[in-house]
């Protein structure tokens, strides 16, 4: 099969398309035919070795497609052969052709969603979910800024929010997304260029702020973050590239929550609530992954440029 390799760490070029094994389920193991892969910032910065995380060396980048189930090991119960699956996780990577997972990392993707959109539901939804309801334990009535929210976990975020009784309010710097923003459900929509956005955020309800912020750029907005927050509002912190300076006294005059996430640290027990409630979504239709972009395999490095760009307006997905 046709796989994307890196054998070392640095920009995008270091990505190769080459001809590896195929892989062979063992016990309690899947192999999957993809037919779309999803493309998250978190793979540009693990490609650079800039992650905290690294993997050894070489190998295929990549948590999050779908496609059909091509082999079952011995013990595989939750899906069959020829089954419709989006994947979470991956043991060979999934800038492929074929993956290997876990049993537990290979979901049923409904049949009202296409391959495409299923490579845009790990990542972006799983994160999205954790950060309002697991960590910031966001509940019906309250009032949610989700920053970025044009992007692949802004409009997860937007959805999800917006499906449970939140009133959301969503960010983006182009027109066009803050089009996309509020046909995905927010609203409100404002310009995070517009230097009086966070002044037009808090007539929203009267001065009173917002109770949870999902924040996909740390470093640029936390400090300001705090002070548009309610009493006990929470900010989680879902994206940053880089430090920030914040005013500790803006957080003590609210009782606010700074909190940090990342989908590795998540819990198994935890990990498949969010699936199951994903996929409930999925099938119902309240959750919906837009993409903006496809592209073939061969041309991952262009889909990391892009990837990495301003302005996103969903997700990016390579055709293998």
């Amino acid at each position: 099969m046709k796989a994307i390799r890196v054998h070392e760490f640095g920009g995008p070029e270091v990505m190769q398309l080459e001809e590896v094994p195929d892989p062979q389920p063992g016990a309690g193991q899947v192999v999957v035919r993809l037919h779309a892969i999803g493309v998250n910032p978190v793979e540009t910065y693990i490609r650079s070795g800039t992650y905290a995380m690294k993997p050894a060396l070489p190998y295929t980048p990549g948590s999050d497609a779908a496609g059909t189930v091509e082999t079952i090991g011995d013990g595989v119960k939750a899906v069959k052969v020829g089954e419709r699956v989006y994947i979470a996780g991956t043991s060979t990577g999934a800038y492929a052709e074929l993956v290997l997972c876990d049993e537990s990392q290979v979901h049923p993707l409904p049949e009202g969603v296409s391959f495409q959109q299923g490579a845009g539901v790990n990542t972006p939804y799983a994160t999205a979910y954790r950060a309002l309801f697991q960590r910031a334990r966001a509940v019906s009535g309250e009032t949610v800024l989700v920053h970025g929210a044009s992007g692949g976990v802004g409009i997860a975020a937007v959805q999800l929010a917006r499906a449970a009784g939140l009133t959301v309010i969503g960010t983006a710097g182009t027109s066009e997304g803050l089009q996309l923003i509020t046909e995905q459900g927010a609203h409100y929509a404002l310009n995070h260029h517009d230097p009086d956005y966070l002044q037009e955020l808090l007539a929203i309800n009267c001065a009173r702020g917002v109770d949870v912020i999902i924040e996909m750029l740390a470093n640029v907005n936390l400090g300001r973050d705090l002070t548009v927050l309610a009493k006990g509002g929470r900010v989680v912190v879902v994206g940053s590239r880089g430090k920030v300076e914040i005013n500790p006294r803006d957080a003590m005059a609210r009782d606010a929550t700074i909190l940090g996430m990342t989908l590795p640290n998540v819990p198994p027990t935890e990990l498949a609530a969010i699936h199951a409630a994903i996929g409930a979504g999925l099938a119902q239709g309240t959750l919906r992954p837009i993409i903006s972009r496809e592209l073939p395999l061969a041309e991952a490095a262009a889909a990391h440029e892009a990837v990495m760009q301003p302005g996103a307006h969903g997700k990016i997905v390579l055709i293998p």
